[in-house]
């Protein structure tokens, strides 16, 4: 299994020529320019990570779903128990998850990672176990990981993603589980970004609002341990503030930028994901889509310090890569935008302004 290093090492800018082929090609396409406004964008981007106009639909795809417990969880910051983490891996193996309709609905297939349950999970088919140890550390009272498993973790996310990359997946979709992991997502948010912990930090499973100010000085305690303004490596804020499963996502991004297949966010906990993996590696961003605007406060946050315009926006804050499966048509819709819509010149249709340019007279 390649390591995260390798992959790092891999991760190149996508192709600027293809991107500019793409841009022109646009203009030739039987509508007026710009008239399919994201949709152009998006199918710009696809070109460039490719390297060709037009580019492949972006299919098949597979949902990689990393699960993790946390120690946070002892600070009261949700009010599911943390036995729900287990249970729902059990629903996603069983095909009855959100995420699991989704998927079918559009096509795509589920793997499960267990990085960090604190219950020991059956086996199953479709279930990935490489449990590093039993739930991150209380964030709150110190680190969330070592230094040896946040590298552990890295190493594990970015294999899966080159594992899937050469078993045949043409993009990749984050999905996410782990009672309590909506509160290190807000710190690493907070830390990546500057922004205070109380612009970051939202309702999660459903807290009312004194459990959400609660929750607030919890990121904030968390934050005061560190001083990220002097922790110049990324990898040691993630160690500090994040979460197993939220490392193994970041790896997985990395991995997927190093394949050079286009990979697609979920919420929250993909948005913290990816700031980090941004913070590592700068180009990887060209290789990722946000495939929706989480209603918790944080996602707007990060997605706008990615630069990210979000493809949806449903009011979703489930996880688990629900709403990276709604999103996953509107990609593949792009791509099919520049393979297979006809030109001004091959439908024979007059564009703008050719009136102005006829001889007076005709």
């Amino acid at each position: 299994m390649p390591s995260f290093d390798e992959a790092l090492a891999r991760v190149a800018a996508p192709d600027a020529t293809a991107a500019e082929r793409a841009g022109a090609y646009q203009e030739r396409l039987t509508k007026p320019s710009g008239s399919l406004g994201l949709l152009e964008k998006v199918g710009i981007q696809l070109s460039a990570i490719a390297g060709s106009c037009p580019p492949p639909v972006p299919a098949p795809a597979t949902v990689a779903v990393f699960v993790g417990d946390h120690g946070v969880l002892e600070e009261g910051v949700s009010p599911w128990p943390q036995e729900v983490t287990a249970q729902m891996v059990a629903n996603f193996c069983g095909g009855g998850a959100a995420v699991n309709v989704l998927a079918r609905h559009v096509g795509a297939d589920v793997v499960v990672v267990d990085v960090a349950t604190a219950a020991d999970l059956p086996p199953a088919p479709t279930l990935r176990r490489a449990k590093i140890r039993r739930g991150s550390g209380n964030i709150a009272a110190g680190p969330a990981m070592s230094d040896a498993e946040v590298r552990q973790a890295l190493d594990l996310g970015a294999g899966i993603a080159m594992e899937l990359a050469d078993a045949g997946a043409r993009c990749l979709l984050t999905g996410d589980m782990g009672i309590g992991n909506t509160t290190p997502a807000a710190a690493l948010v907070a830390a990546f970004t500057g922004s205070p912990a109380a612009e970051v930090t939202g309702r999660g499973t459903g807290v009312d609002d004194t459990q959400l100010k609660h929750k607030v000085d919890v990121v904030e305690r968390a934050l005061s341990r560190v001083d990220p303004r002097t922790m110049t490596d990324p990898v040691d804020v993630l160690a500090s503030l994040g979460g197993l499963e939220i490392a193994a996502l970041t790896g997985f991004l990395v991995g997927g930028a190093a394949a050079r297949l286009p990979v697609l966010l979920d919420g929250l906990i993909a948005d913290a994901a990816a700031l980090v993996a941004v913070a590592i590696a700068p180009e990887a961003v060209g290789y990722f889509f946000a495939g929706h605007r989480s209603v918790e406060p944080g996602a707007t946050v990060a997605l706008a310090h990615l630069g990210l315009d979000p493809l949806v926006d449903l009011e979703l804050r489930l996880g688990e890569g629900t709403g990276a499966c709604l999103a996953l048509p509107i990609l593949q819709a792009a791509a099919k935008i520049l393979g297979e819509m006809a030109t001004f010149e091959s439908a024979q249709v007059s564009e703008r302004g050719a009136a102005a340019r006829l001889p007076k007279g005709s």
